[in-house]
């Protein structure tokens, strides 16, 4: 056995519950949706100064997306008929069905257009020049989350449950379990009837 298998996968692990019961809702200024941030780093940033922002969206009315300069974005349909995003240069993405995703430069000029009413979604926001991040799509099983600066695991649907490090975790829809400091790959046993979606977020390396 090496040493880097004896050494703890845990020893600067902290592990935070964000219920969606407190998550604050702020109305969009023009008036078609609502936005729940659900975190941002650095913590109370401004929508010009963060590195990395997550959010779960109400959307009321069809109508353009604000732009981001220099963000990446990573939109996921959680609930609702859907949405159809057009844009720039022909960028065109459906989102018809639950977990539905759409990745797309936040200096593209964007419009969405609801299939048939409101629409709840989550979404991810990066600074490009500061911060990577992903999105993947899980259900019960066993999944390896890779090392990262922090990892967001948000209930989208259903209720589910998660065993790490030996505690387990019950997340209802729309709660996040955020999980900072990983030194190195750690397992996680999933179980339950709902979907996450597993957010890894890190500096961008700028070597």
């Amino acid at each position: 056995m090496t040493a880097l298998d004896q050494a703890p996968v845990n020893a600067t692990l902290a592990a935070a519950m964000l219920r969606a019961a407190d998550l604050v809702a702020s109305p969009w200024k023009n008036g078609g949706g609502v936005t729940r941030e659900i975190a941002a780093h650095p913590p109370g940033a401004a929508l010009d100064a963060f590195a990395w922002r997550v959010s779960v969206a109400d959307v009321a009315a069809a109508g353009p997306f604000s732009r981001f300069e220099g963000v990446d974005r990573t939109l996921v349909l959680l609930s609702g008929a859907g949405m159809t995003l057009a844009g720039d240069g022909g960028a065109r993405h459906v989102l018809d069905a639950p977990l539905a995703r759409a990745d797309f430069a936040g200096e593209t000029a964007i419009g969405a257009t609801l299939h048939d009413g409101p629409t709840r979604d989550f979404n991810l926001m990066t600074r490009r020049a500061t911060t990577r991040g992903s999105v993947a799509v899980w259900r019960a099983g066993t999944h390896r989350i890779a090392r990262a600066g922090t990892v967001l695991l948000f209930c989208a649907t259903g209720t589910v449950q998660v065993e790490l490090e030996g505690t387990a975790y019950t997340l209802e829809e729309l709660d996040t379990l955020r999980l900072d400091g990983l030194q190195r790959a750690l397992d996680v046993a999933m179980s339950g009837d709902g979907a996450l979606l597993a957010v890894s977020l890190d500096a961008t390396d700028t070597n």
